[in-house]
C-alpha cells in the first residue's frame, strides 16, 4: 500500500488495535502525511505516518458498525417490553382502549382525573348504585397493571357478587382473577394463595368470619 492512498473516508486496518476512518489526511512532505482518524469507540486521534510505516497497513471498505445479523427473536423480546413500557405515552387511556367497555365521562373522569394521578392512595369510590363502580375500578386497576405498579391484587365484595365480579373482569378487561376459598388456600404448598394466583376475589363475609 502506497502513503498515497490514505486519504479523508479510508478505514485503515493496523493503525490501531481495530480498525480507524480516517477523517482527514494532511501532506506533510513527500514522505509524510498528518492523519486525523475516528476508533471504534469514536475516539478521535492525529499521528504523523510516515511512508516508512505502512508496510504493516492496509484499508478495507468502509461499512455499518451493525451487521444485522442477530436473532430476531432475541430482539423481539426487549423491544416489545419497551414497546408496552412505552405504550402509556402514545395512549393516556391504554386500559379503556383495550378493554371491552364504553365508559361514561363521569367514568372517566373519577380513573384519569382522580385516582390516576393520586397513586399511590388510599381511596374511597363512593358512588351511588349503578353509577358503574366497576366499569371504574377495572380501568384503574389495569392500569396500575400495565405500569408495573400492581403485581397483586384482592378484591373483596359481597357473597352474590364474587362470580360477577370474575365475569367481567376476564370479559372486559382481560384480568384473569380466582375466587379465594379454603380449597383453595389448602392446596397451596406454602400457604399463600398469591404465589399461584397474584388477582384474587374473596367474600365479604368469609373475610368477616376468619
Amino acid at each position: 500500500m502506497d502513503l498515497d492512498a490514505i486519504e479523508r473516508g479510508v478505514v485503515v486496518v493496523g493503525l490501531r488495535a481495530d480498525p480507524v476512518e480516517i477523517i482527514d489526511a494532511e501532506q506533510q512532505g513527500p514522505d509524510a502525511k498528518l492523519l486525523v482518524f475516528r476508533d471504534a469507540n469514536g475516539t478521535l486521534a492525529e499521528q504523523l505516518l510516515f511512508r516508512a510505516d505502512i508496510a504493516g497497513l492496509s484499508l478495507t471498505e468502509p461499512g455499518s458498525r451493525w451487521s444485522f445479523d442477530a436473532d430476531p427473536r432475541e430482539f423481539q423480546l426487549p423491544a416489545e417490553a419497551m414497546r408496552i413500557r412505552l405504550a402509556g405515552l402514545h395512549d393516556p387511556m391504554l386500559a379503556v382502549s383495550s378493554s371491552d367497555i364504553e365508559p361514561l365521562p363521569h367514568q372517566i373522569q373519577a380513573v384519569y382525573g382522580e385516582l390516576l394521578p393520586r397513586a399511590p392512595l388510599r381511596f374511597l369510590l363512593a358512588d351511588d348504585p349503578g353509577a358503574g363502580k366497576t366499569i371504574m375500578a377495572g380501568p384503574y386497576a389495569k392500569e396500575l397493571m400495565q405500569c408495573g405498579d400492581v403485581s397483586r391484587m384482592l378484591i373483596v365484595a359481597p357473597g352474590g357478587l364474587v362470580e360477577q365480579w370474575q365475569d367481567e373482569l376476564a370479559l372486559k378487561f382481560g384480568i384473569r382473577a380466582e375466587l379465594l376459598t379454603r380449597d383453595l388456600v389448602a392446596s397451596t404448598l406454602d400457604g399463600n394463595p398469591f404465589t399461584a394466583h397474584p388477582t384474587l376475589i374473596v367474600r365479604m363475609d368469609q373475610l368477616a368470619r376468619d
